[in-house]
């Protein structure tokens, strides 16, 4: 039986990542990490991967998304593209919540099964969106915004180590950083988190309804006045 292939994307961060995936095995990976470059990097990274494999477009079976919370630009110019795809090749869409790549990026890493995780992704200033996530997948906080402070996850921190990760752990660790049970993994997102989750699902035949899907934003977005005369 052929393997299943699936090509990731992620864009929710400043990270543009596309792998490319061959039953539950990493096949090809283009990577960015220098800034919000998507509408740049994007096709041309899916070009790149699916070329390094000696495939074409027409050998995937399916498109795994992440599907944030994240950046706004990021989220859309990734679904856009990934919807894009699904709908010229008729290849269903899968979709993976962004702290949930975040962590399965890292869970290797800490094996202890009192263990809790905690991905954040940068919302400016002390805003994070998080979450917190056992062993298990199982979400003991749901996805939300979160202003942090030194209250912040205090009940849990008594009793269970949890790992602080994502591009938003960094600038929240002199928060925690005194806590005996807060540790640190600062290991960057990328498309290559989602295989074993979007195999699964292909698996199961969990798909997004590609005509309706849209990310995740969590918040609303409001754009930045310009400061360009005359447009405004």
């Amino acid at each position: 039986m052929k393997k299943t292939i699936i090509l990731h994307i992620e864009t929710a961060t400043e990270v543009c990542s596309v792998a490319l995936s061959q039953g539950d095995m990493l096949i090809a990976l283009k990577e960015e990490n220098r800034g919000y470059s998507h509408a740049e990097k994007l096709i041309t990274f899916i070009q790149t991967v699916v070329q390094e494999s000696s495939l074409t477009m027409n050998d995937l079976h399916a498109v795994c998304l992440s599907s944030g919370p994240g950046s706004y630009t990021g989220l859309r110019i990734g679904a856009s593209t990934a919807k894009g795809l699904c709908y010229t090749l008729n290849i269903p869409l899968i979709s993976i919540s962004t702290l949930e790549s975040i962590v399965l990026g890292i869970k290797p890493n800490w094996e202890a099964k009192n263990t809790l995780f905690c991905p954040m992704i940068d919302a400016k200033r002390m805003e994070v969106y998080t979450a917190l996530i056992t062993q298990e997948n199982e979400f003991l906080l749901p996805i939300q915004a979160m202003i942090i402070d030194e209250k912040s996850f205090s009940n849990y921190l008594l009793e269970h180590p949890i790992i602080f990760c994502g591009n938003g752990a960094e600038k929240c660790k002199p928060i925690f950083e005194n806590n005996k049970h807060a540790k640190f993994d600062f290991t960057p997102l990328s498309a290559k988190n989602q295989i074993l989750y979007a195999l699964d699902k292909y698996k199961k035949k969990q798909f997004e309804d590609v005509a309706y899907f849209e990310p995740f934003y969590l918040k609303e977005y409001i754009p930045g006045k310009s400061t360009v005369k005359g447009l405004y």
